[in-house]
């Protein structure tokens, strides 16, 4: 392979709302942090520990305004991009940022919708009888 490769897949929660900027031009980008875990057990003490790493995304134009208009914290999302890194210098000091610029995006489920299917769930366990069969 002579060519290289810049691409990131990603799936996790979103860590705060989405935040979009409009242009004059008609174009628009929208921020938000997504929240990705990996979970192990550690050797030495046998408890289970949970590691959480913070992702900045960002979206543009159309894409922007659909997460803007359906996507709130704690949805689970799975995004597709490259990833951007950027640097600026703030009181003397060098900072740095990486951006994951995405270009494709699934919904995978909504708080809200969440909270429905467990409201459901508990409803369903509710009305099945003693052997797991429904009464009716």
């Amino acid at each position: 392979m002579s060519g290289t490769l810049n691409k990131v897949m990603l799936i996790g929660h979103l860590g705060d709302s989405v935040k979009s900027h409009y242009f004059e031009g008609g174009g628009s980008v929208s921020r938000f942090p997504l929240a990705t875990h990996e979970s192990y057990t550690n050797k030495e003490s046998g408890s289970k520990v949970t590691h959480t790493e913070w992702h900045n995304i960002v979206v543009k134009n159309k894409l922007a305004e659909i997460c803007e208009k359906y996507l709130q914290k704690g949805d689970r999302v799975y995004c597709e991009g490259k990833l951007k890194s950027k640097q600026w210098e703030q009181d003397g000091v060098k900072r740095y940022m990486t951006e994951v610029h995405v270009v494709d995006m699934t919904f995978l489920s909504t708080k809200n919708s969440l909270k429905s299917q467990e409201a459901a769930s508990s409803q369903t366990n509710k009305t099945q009888g003693v052997n797991g069969d429904f009464p009716f």
